[in-house]
């Protein structure tokens, strides 16, 4: 088994699109679940699939896992077609639903082992994938225990356990967190990003701060149509920072531009006595800005009277992107 994947991540990068989407449309009766959608991902990419209830998220995917045919429009996994060769779709894909179907009459390691051979490891293959994903997931003290017998949490850990015990290249979970604690929800943020790199995940959710937390770029869906498909990048939000300095604004200003990260400095009107207000832009990803800035500050004698980041989150894009399209279908 590779689940930590050294042998693929030193190979040379694939060109060929991990998944690919191209004018996908789905009618259920008179309603239209998926209008044209279109979009790629790239080998290694962690990508969410964000959108309210009803956006179309579950039906893209089980398009994606052969579990649901299109009404027109291809999907394609590793270059493999959902359409004509579903059998050589699913074997490339593990998929966590979100009603997680499990045999509650079964022991852990009963069901890992018989899904593992359901994807076509044989028997001494088997057991090695389900000793590793169980070391992996956390699930060895509950190898024994009947499924029925388990937590939401731990159910939640042998569904993904069964979808990583082939050693799939990709990785699609439908609403990952749902019902989970705390604790719960850390744990699988940790294990998918672990995987980026290594692997290809999609998951789907309406969930916004974890998708700002797992994922390295998050597709926008609503009412079946795709919002936005790039430039919402994880670590690629820009950073905005306004700043409160007591000093001159020549020397002031001269010295937030000089500080590492940051692109633009803009003074704002309406200042008072020798206190001026600093909007800064920084580079998108850089971590601790907001400490390097007031350190600089510090060090050169002036005084801080305010520090507060105004960058966009995800949240801010997200009702940017949704709140007209939902007003003017009212």
């Amino acid at each position: 088994m590779n689940l930590h994947g050294v042998e693929r991540a030193n190979n040379a990068p694939d060109a060929t699109p991990a998944i690919l989407v191209e004018n996908l449309s789905k009618w259920y009766g008179p309603r239209q679940a998926l209008k044209g959608l279109s979009f790629s991902i790239a080998p290694g990419e962690v990508v969410g699939l964000l959108g309210p209830n009803g956006s179309g998220k579950t039906t893209t995917l089980r398009i994606l896992t052969g579990y649901l045919r299109p009404t027109s429009g291809r999907a394609l996994v590793g270059g493999v077609d959902a359409l004509e060769d579903p059998a050589g779709l699913r074997a490339q894909i593990g998929y966590v639903p979100e009603d997680i179907p499990l045999y509650n009459n079964m022991r852990v390691a009963e069901f890992l082992r018989f899904m593992a051979q359901l994807k076509g490891l044989s028997p001494t293959a088997a057991a090695r994938a389900v000793e590793e994903v169980s070391e992996r997931l956390e699930l060895r003290s509950y190898i024994d225990v009947l499924i029925g017998k388990l937590s939401r949490g731990y159910r939640q850990r042998v569904a993904l356990a069964q979808a990583l015990v082939s050693d799939p290249r990709v990785l699609i979970m439908d609403e990952p967190t749902n019902g989970l604690d705390p604790y719960q929800i850390i744990s699988t943020r940790e294990l998918v990003r672990s995987l980026a790199g290594v692997k290809t995940v999609l998951i789907a959710s309406h969930i916004l701060a974890e998708m700002q937390k797992m994922a390295d770029r998050v597709m926008i869906l609503l009412e079946g149509k795709l919002l936005a498909a790039h430039a919402l990048a994880r670590n690629a939000l820009p950073q905005r920072i306004r700043v409160g300095v007591a000093g001159p604004p020549g020397p002031v200003r001269a010295l937030l531009a000089g500080v590492a990260g940051v692109r633009s400095v803009e003074c704002q009107p309406g200042n008072q006595n020798d206190t001026a207000t600093y909007v800064i832009a920084g580079e998108p990803g850089r971590e601790a800005l907001a400490a390097r800035i007031a350190c600089a500050v510090i060090d050169h004698g002036f005084a801080l009277t305010e520090l507060t980041d105004i960058s966009s989150d995800l949240e801010e894009v997200f009702l940017s992107l949704t709140k007209p399209q939902l007003e003017a279908s009212r």
